[in-house]
């Protein structure tokens, strides 16, 4: 009886958009391999190491962070290559900004596009908060933009935002420049991209800020090496910024990852440095995994690889993998175009050598 009570309340007063919702799902990886996030398999130098927890233990807890974080901005502007024109928004890692994005913009009949399969979030932030969200299939052969099929619909649901995973996750590859200026050119609400992985690409529109009033650039330190600290920024012209900052919460970032993160930022060579030799591994892991037999791999800018192989196999692989002692993650029945894909992060050497060696068992 007291079951069905509290699920006639649930039901009453919890939003249906909520209650159709599933809670995003993170698979248990403690004593395994972990190669399911895109995280950084590096550390810092322990110079560096004692240098920070001086620092922190500096830091007066008692107190709330500096709201602005001016400090972290101005360190973010110099290393990210902010144009000194443009202003910045943080949030607690990129989901935040997405939804401050999502949200501000949300109305009556309002719409957010992306091309799909992409990050996850788009559409799950859009959708619990009960905004329409348009999915537009990228082509099947190698996850481009079907830029006819992208112009097509924001004509039809001139979206509020349009947002552009740029490398794209889970597929790994750079949308065409010239395509992506026309989705820029042609929407008449905002393009946010979304470079979460421009350290691996060494592409960015950031530069381009300036030549269109509808554009943003959003970035993460997560892909760095600092995904513990969750910190996203958002860049773009202030008529925009000073808006979504309204929508943003005060003191979203804590005083921990505000220090934190000036600190490693300005010795960023050390995270420069690591993502040149994650990206020579990762041509290395394709090279390897290309040289399998049963698997299709796709070329990849960013610091992970989709690859897909027998749709009769691919559970049998994942937990195969997992029985090894290597966690990566399982794409298969998530989108039609990623039917058994699997994605695997770039790992250490070591790391990648024990991956190819229980997947090359496995197949």
């Amino acid at each position: 009886m007291a079951r069905e009570l509290l699920r006639e309340k649930v039901a009453r007063w919890i939003r249906p958009e909520v209650r159709a919702a599933t809670a995003y799902h993170v698979l248990e990886s403690r004593g395994l391999i972990k190669l399911d996030a895109m995280e950084n398999p590096y550390t810092w130098p322990a110079r560096l190491k004692d240098e920070w927890l001086q620092r922190l233990s500096e830091v007066s807890l008692n107190r709330y962070p500096e709201p602005a974080a001016r400090d972290l901005k101005a360190r973010l502007r110099d290393v990210m290559n902010v144009p000194s024109d443009m202003d910045i928004l943080l949030g607690n890692g990129s989901d935040e900004l997405i939804q401050i994005v999502t949200v501000t913009l949300s109305g009556p009949g309002r719409s957010v596009l992306a091309p799909e399969p992409t990050f996850v979030m788009y559409r799950a932030i859009a959708e619990v908060h009960g905004i329409n969200f348009v999915g537009v299939p990228l082509r099947p052969d190698n996850f481009s933009l079907d830029l006819s099929a992208m112009l097509s619909a924001i004509k039809k649901y001139q979206p509020a935002a349009v947002f552009l995973a740029w490398p794209n996750n889970p597929t790994g590859n750079l949308f065409d420049v010239s395509a992506v200026e026309q989705i820029i050119r042609s929407a008449s609400g905002l393009v946010v991209m979304d470079e979460a992985y421009h350290t691996f690409a060494g592409e960015s529109f950031m530069d381009r800020l300036q030549a269109y009033d509808n554009l943003l650039v959003m970035r993460t330190v997560s892909k760095l090496g600092l995904a513990g600290l969750r910190l996203g920024m958002l860049a773009g012209q202030s008529g925009w910024i000073n808006e979504f900052d309204k929508v943003r919460l005060p003191y979203n970032i804590g005083v921990l990852t505000q220090v934190s993160a000036d600190f490693i930022l300005a010795h960023h060579g050390v995270l420069d440095e690591q993502a040149r030799q994650i990206c020579d591994d990762r041509q290395t892991l394709f090279r390897e995994l290309s040289a399998l037999p049963g698997i299709k791999v796709w070329p990849s800018r960013a610091n992970f690889i989709l690859f897909r192989t027998a749709s009769d196999r691919v559970n049998d692989v994942f937990e195969g993998l997992r029985a090894h002692g290597i966690l990566i993650k399982n794409l298969d029945g998530t989108h039609e175009l990623l039917q058994a894909c699997l994605r695997v992060t770039v790992g250490g050497p070591e790391e990648n050598d024990r991956f190819l060696n229980a997947l090359g068992s496995l197949l």
